[in-house]
């Protein structure tokens, strides 16, 4: 028997014979991200090591370029029964010259990169309108003295004279503060300086998250415009476009101390009532519809809108509908909520009427947005049934109190024909019972194909409650609920209503749930058209057979 050391050693050598086709294919490659770069732009060095674990020697690098970032980033895999181990590093650096440049061979473990030629060209000339330049750049910012957390709406434009071919137009994030595209471009032209320029309006959000000064880019184009005649003689009537803008600089003022919170910088918001119920009953719901909209915001930005406080009934809230959009170069949001007030008892109600705080960036002052309180006069509810009403044969005697007749008058003229009617309802239970035991019995009936064998398991308040304070969900459970017996889904219920329009607002119920249906129109859709419950189709019965079966059931002599 071989001793244990001897297995290990084994295993050892084996792996070590597996991992050496890996190593001696180590090798080590550079690459750029672009080339050429303008004089002030960054561009990214990758280097991928395979089976070495050194990080590169970034020192020969230092003399033209500066070190503005560095990443790092390891893979594993298993190619053919092969593991292999790679190593990417990333470089951000900035030239710090133009001309024609070298990244240097880099050293990576035992390993050398190879390299790599870079040109740099000088830094884009800065337009202006003044000029009469064929193409120029404009940043415009709608507050240049914006708080920590306050959207800043930038538009950036792109002005241009001749016609372009082709073209990039970039606008890098600054430092401390994030930046998002937000829409699609906008086209358009405009007259300046007696020259007509064609236009194009990028718009971003940016959002400062420290105080202190925010130095926004200066904006860059590069493209290629059509040429003019003497370009399409010597070339191949094209010329090449670069442009650069001037940078912005913006104050970014501290969150103020005493600020309502959540913090909620703005410069405008406003609150109405799109609809608002005077009246309701008990148990039933009333829609109150609530919009919004705030100026120098977006949908992240906004607190969670709550719901008004209404002693004596049961609020529920939909889900909020949200439109962003942006105006006159500032971001814009409009929401609308809806809720659903459920009163518990009759009597006078009061929803207080809902309140945000947020802080005037305009002003410099706190402020709140508050709609009034709304009476709402509540109703007894619709009751479940009606008494009968009792009612007296005429000619009845009665006591001097109103009372019924007089027990010993009753009885005197009700024993005989009490006696009589005994004795015929029992001569005819007698002959009943004689006919039926003489006749054979019928054969047992099948019921029809899809004829119900069982009862629904909801009934038409059950839809109305659902409708008032239930989901979306709930809703769609008592419909289906509703068929006897139950439908499987919403399909089977579908196809299982008589009635266009209840079809159709089940419809709606569907997108609602599942698509970007408007929830609230899809209620009002079901109250309609099943205010007096659903109408299902009608499902034939086999006609009986003429003719007494040929042979009997079973047991049937």
């Amino acid at each position: 028997m071989k001793p244990w050391w001897s297995r290990v050693l084994g295993v050892w050598v084996w792996l070590m014979l597996a991992l050496a086709p890996g190593v001696a294919q180590a090798q080590v490659q550079a690459k750029l991200d672009r080339n050429p770069v303008d004089l002030g732009d960054a561009v990214v060095l990758s280097i991928e090591s395979t089976g070495a674990a050194a990080a590169p020697d970034l020192t020969p690098l230092m003399q033209d370029f500066e070190l503005l970032d560095q990443t790092s980033g390891r893979s594993l895999g298993i190619v053919n029964g092969v593991s292999s181990s790679r190593m990417i590093y990333q470089i951000t650096l900035q030239p710090r010259r133009d001309g024609n440049l070298v990244i240097p061979a880099l050293q990576v473990g035992r390993q050398r990169t190879a390299p790599i030629a870079l040109t740099v060209r000088p830094a884009p000339p800065v337009a202006t309108r003044a000029g009469n330049a064929d193409v120029f750049l404009e940043t415009e910012v709608d507050d240049a003295s914006p708080f920590v957390q306050q959207s800043v709406g930038v538009v950036l434009r792109l002005f241009y004279g001749v016609p372009l071919m082709s073209g990039e137009l970039d606008l890098d994030a600054p430092d401390g503060a994030v930046l998002q595209k937000v829409g699609d471009d906008v086209q358009g032209s405009r007259e300046i300086n007696g020259r007509r320029y064609n236009l194009i309006e990028r718009r971003f959000l940016l959002v400062p998250e420290r105080s202190g000064t925010l130095t926004l880019p200066a904006p860059r184009f590069n493209g290629r415009g059509a040429g003019g005649w003497f370009d399409d003689l010597v070339g191949n009537g094209r010329r090449e476009l670069r442009v650069a803008g001037s940078p912005r600089a913006l104050s970014v003022r501290p969150q103020p101390a005493g600020a309502p919170q959540p913090w909620l910088p703005l410069r405008d918001l406003r609150l109405r009532y799109v609809g608002a119920p005077t009246s309701a009953r008990v148990g039933e719901a009333a829609t109150l519809i609530v919009e919004g909209v705030a100026q120098g915001a977006t949908q992240a930005q906004l607190p969670e809108i709550p719901a008004p406080s209404v002693p004596g009934a049961q609020v529920f809230a939909e889900p909020v509908q949200y439109d962003e959009t942006f105006s006159g170069g500032t971001p814009q949001v409009k929401w609308t909520q809806r809720y659903a007030v459920v009163p518990d008892r009759p009597g006078r109600l009061t929803i207080a009427g809902l309140g945000i705080p947020w802080w005037d960036v305009t002003a410099g002052a706190a402020k709140t947005a508050r709609l009034p309180d709304l009476p709402l006069q509540v109703g007894a509810g619709s009751p479940a049934g009606a008494a009968p009403a009792s009612t007296q044969a005429p000619g009845a005697a009665l006591d001097i109190n109103g009372g019924a007749p007089a027990l010993g008058q009753v009885n005197e003229r009700i024993w005989p024909w009490l006696a009589v009617g005994f004795a015929v309802l029992w001569l005819i239970t007698l002959l009943w019972a004689l006919q039926r035991r003489r006749a054979p019995a019928p054969p047992a009936r099948q019921a029809a194909p899809g004829h119900p064998t069982s009862p629904a398991h909801h009934t038409l308040p059950d839809l109305k409650r659902a409708l008032d304070t239930g989901s979306l969900d709930d809703v769609g459970e008592v419909l289906r609920g509703m068929a006897a017996p139950p439908a499987a889904d919403l399909d089977e219920l579908v196809r299982r209503l008589q009635a266009i329009e209840q079809r159709d607002a089940v419809e709606l119920l569907r997108r609602a749930r599942w698509a970007d249906g408007d929830g609230s129109a899809a209620r009002a859709a079901l109250r309609a058209a099943f205010a007096r419950g659903p109408r299902w189709m009608d499902v034939a019965e086999p006609p009986q057979a003429p003719l007494p079966p040929l042979y009997p059931a079973p047991g049937r002599r």
